[in-house]
């Protein structure tokens, strides 16, 4: 049974008082917004960018899960950039990469393999200068020599979606690369294996081009599930596209699912990993504030069968990028962490408890542990 909500339309009203964290003032501006009676608070509001906050990802600190970061793009063109929050949403000013050109999506991935170089990276795509970025973490130090020319420099396609892919087998670390348009012919994402040279400067190798594109909207946010090896892409307008993650496995379909109930756009995607094979796959609704729950295992008959199980209204806005993990991250994060990015110039810091509880209210006879 999928929920079902009675709308309500409210006035929501916060006020910071004296000494509040900055980046709550977000909310203090008066603004009528459509709620549900359920519609999720985030448990924190990021300082504001200075231009237009995009998407964020996670790294996860090795040893002390309160010490994590989240990266967030500015995609402002001139105040553009990949700045670095900690838990309570304050940027970190020492690690944050200012200017840069249009930034679009970010990931991350931690022990990436990088031929002989093994690092955690952030890669994120430079819009104006058709440039994948790559930053060696927790420090942000730039890796690239200034980018990775993406397309061929085809400026049609400008790159937008990114996601990383850590091959479980030998560790070998891919980018796959999606653009402002593309063609229909079923090859509108590129992968790049991305490894370092002698002087530890990260290169990109182009090793395939897949993925089919409606031809209506644009293609942008992109999420790999490593441990199953599955990439999943948002076609907008139209329901995600999955395909395997290995460029060995080839280029085959292998589902298309979400094609009914969003409102407007399929957006962030991000993977909920409950243990080793099962969990989430986590779907921002732009139009509608809201995320969509699937089921990432599949069935016990089909695992690329991916039916609805929850929609989930959030009070974050035209959400375009999304984050997730299932990682205890200190006491206000206990069993995990969901960061969506708001229109409002921030990004929302959800607690996992709070967005299970509403997907268990649609399957009484499963709770989660």
């Amino acid at each position: 049974m999928i929920r079902r909500f009675a709308p309500v339309l409210a006035l929501v009203v916060t006020a910071c008082a004296a000494g509040e964290d900055a980046g709550n003032a977000a909310l203090a501006t008066a603004t009528a917004v459509p709620l549900y009676a359920d519609t999720l608070s985030p448990v924190v509001i990021t300082d504001t960018l200075p231009g237009d906050s995009d998407d964020p990802a996670l790294w996860l600190h090795p040893t002390d899960a309160a010490l994590s970061l989240v990266l967030g793009t500015d995609k402002g063109d001139t105040t553009g950039g990949v700045y670095v929050f900690d838990l309570a949403g304050h940027i970190d000013r020492t690690r944050s990469v200012t200017p840069l050109q249009r930034m679009n999506n970010v990931d991350v991935r931690q022990n990436a393999v990088l031929g002989a170089v093994t690092l955690d990276i952030a890669a994120a795509t430079e819009r104006n200068r058709q440039m994948l970025r790559v930053f060696a973490l927790p420090d942000m130090r730039a890796i690239d020599n200034g980018g990775i020319l993406l397309f061929d420099g085809d400026t049609v396609r400008a790159p937008m979606g990114v996601s990383l892919y850590r091959r479980p087998g030998d560790g070998a670390t891919f980018a796959i690369v999606g653009g402002k348009s593309g063609p229909t012919t079923g090859t509108y994402l590129w992968q790049y294996r991305l490894e370092a040279d002698a002087n530890g400067v990260v290169r990109g190798t182009k090793v395939r081009e897949f993925g089919a594109y409606s031809g209506r909207k644009e293609i942008e946010a992109i999420t790999v599930d490593d441990a199953l090896g599955y990439v999943y892409y948002s076609d907008e307008n139209v329901g995600v596209r999955k395909y395997y993650a290995d460029p060995d496995s080839g280029n085959t379909e292998l589902a298309l699912f979400a094609t009914s109930s969003v409102i407007d756009d399929h957006e962030g995607l991000a993977i909920f990993e409950r243990d080793a094979s099962t969990g989430y796959i986590v779907l921002s609704d732009q139009g509608g504030n809201r995320i969509h729950i699937f089921p990432r295992e599949g069935t016990s008959t089909n695992p690329h069968q991916h039916a609805l199980q929850a929609i989930v209204p959030v009070r974050a806005s035209e959400t375009d990028g999304l984050d997730v993990t299932s990682r205890a991250l200190g006491d206000a994060f206990p069993q995990g962490l969901l960061v969506m990015m708001s229109n409002r110039g921030a990004f929302h810091y959800y607690d996992w408890r709070d967005v299970q509880r509403a997907i268990d209210e649609t399957q009484p006879g499963r709770r989660s542990p």
